[in-house]
């Protein structure tokens, strides 16, 4: 791999971690090109025929939700996630260790959140027995996505702050 692509930020080596994010990057994947194949087929069918799948639009939604919160995983066991470093950069390697886990904990705060917010309008949606808008199905086989990998991004979060804290990030 060519160094102005390390030093750029471009490689695409999977990250060192003790938890690998095969998985992760092929689920999102996955996602991205169901999101793909379903965005063209509608495409192909209102130009073909003037007929909208509209009832694709819960699928493509869903399928957002979850490459989002696979991609946002893999970023933050990488330590990929978008940040602003100008002042940090300028920071002594010491005060810099500090922010960084200060900003860490702040995002495994909003990843809990999401955990528990999450599961709670999952858990209403369950009982309530709402169904989705467009297809009827039952919303929470949507809705139960987003807990479920807020949890997985934020022990990604908290292996990154171990890392942080030990100093081998």
């Amino acid at each position: 791999m060519s160094t102005d692509l390390l030093e750029a930020g471009l490689e695409t080596a999977p990250p060192e971690t003790k938890v690998p994010v095969t998985l992760e990057r092929a689920l999102a994947a996955l996602s991205m090109a169901a999101l793909c194949v379903i965005t063209f087929a509608n495409v192909v069918a209102r130009y073909l025929t003037d007929v909208s799948l509209a009832f694709t639009e819960e699928y493509s939604i869903f399928l957002l939700v979850v490459m989002t919160l696979l991609g946002s995983s893999v970023a933050a066991a990488a330590d990929r996630h978008i940040r602003i470093t100008f002042l940090a950069d300028k920071l002594s390697p010491p005060v810099r260790r500090v922010t960084e886990l200060v900003a860490w904990s702040a995002a495994l705060v909003m990843f809990g959140f999401l955990v528990w917010y999450g599961g709670r309008l999952t858990y209403d949606q369950w009982r309530f027995e709402e169904t989705s808008p467009g297809l009827g199905n039952p919303q929470w086989i949507y809705t139960v996505w987003l807990p479920l990998l807020s949890l997985v991004v934020a022990l990604r979060v908290v292996g990154r702050i171990i890392r942080i804290a030990r100093g081998n990030a």
